[in-house]
């Protein structure tokens, strides 16, 4: 089949400081991230250690007292927390050892200025509902899990709610169940979660996704890596100020309108408009549901390289988001369901929308309905592909 290239005229769009900015200053005088770089779990000081001894828990403190003995893993570490510094203004360290289980339905709690790292494997048994995770902390400031690895069916394996100044390093969760990192700011939605950073998360086999946001203000994100989850790779909701490294989803939402990349209500919106602050390096798609999907009034977004393949929903759907890119530098784009702009009634239609840099191969781009403007298609080879564009 022969390949034909569709060329439109580009649209320029501000691109404008805030992302920078954020970046230079994100966590200025905040201390983020003290481990060593490159340091194994456990390594440097701390200022509390939880052990393992058959089925034997002990928890001590910095002067190397016992403050917990006994076999409820979840009660030792929660000892070990609680034996730090009362109201202390620095991040003080808990050192888990070995491999604990604890039920669905109950929480470690992480109080303001507490680093936490599992060298081991917590494993959740049982169900449940509600705001119940392994790792939960709401209402707090200066937060660091450099090292987490989750098995087992948790509600959510990492949950986060009205908090500022985060770390997540190393988060490694093979699930039966759940979602798995929820960082959101319902508890008060007139406060902003802020300064939120994630090295690397994978997740595997949650029902719902693998990590989502809601009300983030400064968001930094390394690697999401997504296998066979129910719903999305990555979902910002409301979420502004962002830059993503990689989202890695294969086989993400099965049989779901959800995406390996999703961005909805009014995700990337600031104030009333949709500046550039949304910025994410490569979306990769294998099988799932879609590959990427801006929805409900999203926008203000560039992805500088799409991969994406075999996607059982669309490839792409644009739907009423504004001043979105893709793909900023490159893209290719096999198979799957089509590229499409769409339109829902209940918002003003898509516009700002730009489709470039990309091969399309063996399925469809389409604009429908023929709502919205200054949406432009540009460097684009289609191969057995066709164009509807209004």
């Amino acid at each position: 089949m022969t390949a034909v290239t569709t060329t439109a005229p580009r649209r320029r769009t501000r691109i404008v400081a805030a992302l920078a900015a954020l970046m230079a200053g994100a966590g200025a005088g905040v201390v983020l991230g003290t481990s060593p770089a490159h340091a194994a779990c456990g390594d440097g000081t701390f200022q509390s250690q939880v052990t393992v001894s058959g089925s034997t828990w002990t928890a001590r403190n910095s002067a190397g007292s016992s403050v917990y003995t006994g076999t409820d893993f979840r009660a030792a570490v929660q000892a070990g927390i609680g034996s730090l510094t009362a109201g202390r203004t620095s991040i003080q360290r808990v050192v888990v050892r070995g491999n604990g289980t604890m039920s669905a339905g109950t929480r470690i709690s992480l109080p303001s200025y507490t680093s936490v790292s599992v060298c081991g494997t917590i494993n959740v048994t049982g169900s449940g509902s509600g705001d119940y995770a392994p790792i939960y902390s709401r209402g707090t400031t200066n937060i660091e899990v450099p090292y987490l690895n989750v098995t087992g069916t948790p509600i959510y394996g990492i949950f986060l709610r009205n908090v500022t100044n985060v770390w997540l390093g190393q988060i490694d969760m093979r699930l039966g169940a759940g979602l798995g990192v929820r960082i959101d700011n319902r508890g008060d939605t007139s406060q902003w979660t802020r300064n939120v950073r994630v090295d690397n998360v994978y997740v595997q086999g949650a029902s719902s996704h693998a990590m989502e946001t809601y009300g983030v203000d400064g968001l930094t994100v390394g690697t999401v890596t997504a296998r066979s989850v129910g719903e999305s790779g990555l979902l910002l909701n409301q979420t502004i100020n962002a830059t993503v490294g990689t989202v890695d989803a294969d086989n993400a939402g099965a049989g779901t309108g959800y995406a390996a990349f999703r961005m909805a209500n009014r995700n990337g919106r600031i104030g009333s408009a949709y500046p550039n602050n949304i910025r994410v390096g490569t979306v990769k798609a294998r099988g799932g549901g879609r590959g990427v999907f801006c929805v409900s009034e999203s926008g203000g977004a560039t992805i500088d390289r799409v991969d994406i393949a075999n996607t059982g929903n669309n490839s792409v759907l644009v739907e009423n988001c504004y001043n979105v890119v893709i793909a900023g530098v490159s893209g290719t784009i096999s198979g799957g369901g089509e590229v499409r702009i769409a339109a829902r009634t209940e918002f003003a239609p898509s516009s700002g929308i730009r489709f470039q840099n990309l091969t399309v191969t063996n399925t469809n781009i389409r604009w429908s309905p023929c709502t919205g403007s200054n949406n432009t298609i540009s460097n684009v080879t289609r191969v057995n592909s066709t164009l509807t564009w209004c």
